[in-house]
């Protein structure tokens, strides 16, 4: 497949437009005012068109709330269903098909606020970021970004990242032996430049990933978030439902999928999950 570089370069630039008003955002409670379009334009040197694709995004996302005549405000925060299981139970069998990537861009940069607040390093600190279009049996399935501690791979390579699984490589070439992962995902739409490298149609549904991952020694490794396609990609979660006396009573609340009131408070949910890739006939 080939990549398309008007694309690719719309959607990094979109994708740093993205993150500078996070940044905003996060610094704010929610109802507070963020600054105009046209401030924005002016502070972070780019068009109307690019500014205001991120913030399309970013309303979509529940994150900004548009009002008009007033301008544009942090939104409420989102209610967030924690799964939590068993490290005994949990697995994440890799998804089926053949995968491969195809690099958008490699370089090293400092970290900056966002991203070194997730890393837990100074804003200087060098980070590597690595943006790159996964597919599967040669079609395309992902946008992933990744922010990667430099100090931590010293030497990692495009061909690493394009080839064979990142984590084997961070174990087998650099030492580093990652232990543990935090992952959200949420339903989202694709802007028309990641459409374009999905080869979907604009605004289609995604599933949007966000994954902090460290190693054995609880040092933070990579910052990704990543873009799947949401009508070839779901997730599978099992459910098993344990009798009384295994665990400690819940909670009060209920499991992500089971309406409330389903099984008692006292009823253990424990759970494995994994990507599924849906082949088109």
């Amino acid at each position: 497949m080939e990549i398309d570089a008007a694309a690719s370069g719309a959607m990094l630039k979109r994708e740093r437009v993205r993150d500078a008003i996070l940044e905003l955002i996060e610094a704010r409670s929610p109802g507070d005012a963020i600054p105009s379009e046209r401030t924005l334009c002016a502070d972070l040197g780019v068009s109307r068109p690019t500014l205001r694709a991120a913030v399309d995004e970013l309303v979509v996302a529940g994150l900004l709330v548009r009002e008009h005549g007033r301008g544009m405000f942090v939104a409420a925060a989102k209610i967030t269903q924690e799964l939590i299981s068993d490290r005994n139970s949990f697995s994440l069998p890799q998804a089926g098909g053949v995968w491969t990537s195809r690099l958008l861009e490699f370089s090293t940069l400092p970290a900056g606020p966002r991203v070194s607040r997730k890393l837990r390093i100074s804003p200087a600190a060098e980070i590597l970021y690595v943006a790159r279009l996964r597919l599967v049996d040669g079609s395309p399935m992902a946008i992933e970004h990744l922010h990667v501690r430099a100090d931590l791979v010293p030497g990692l390579t495009s061909e690493e990242l394009e080839q064979g699984d990142l984590y084997e490589h961070l174990r087998d070439r650099h030492g580093v032996q990652v232990s543990e992962a935090v992952q959200s995902i949420e339903p989202t739409v694709v802007t028309r430049a990641e459409a374009d490298l999905l080869d979907v149609p604009e605004l289609s549904p995604a599933l949007l990933f966000e994954r902090l991952t460290t190693d054995s020694r609880g040092r933070p490794v990579e910052y990704v978030h990543s873009l799947y396609r949401g009508d070839r990609y779901r997730i599978v979660s099992r459910l098993a439902l344990g009798p009384h006396d295994e665990q400690p009573p819940a909670k009060e609340g209920h499991h992500p999928g089971i309406p409330p009131g389903d099984f008692t408070a006292a009823d253990p949910v424990t759970f494995s999950t994994r990507g599924v890739v849906q082949h088109h006939t």
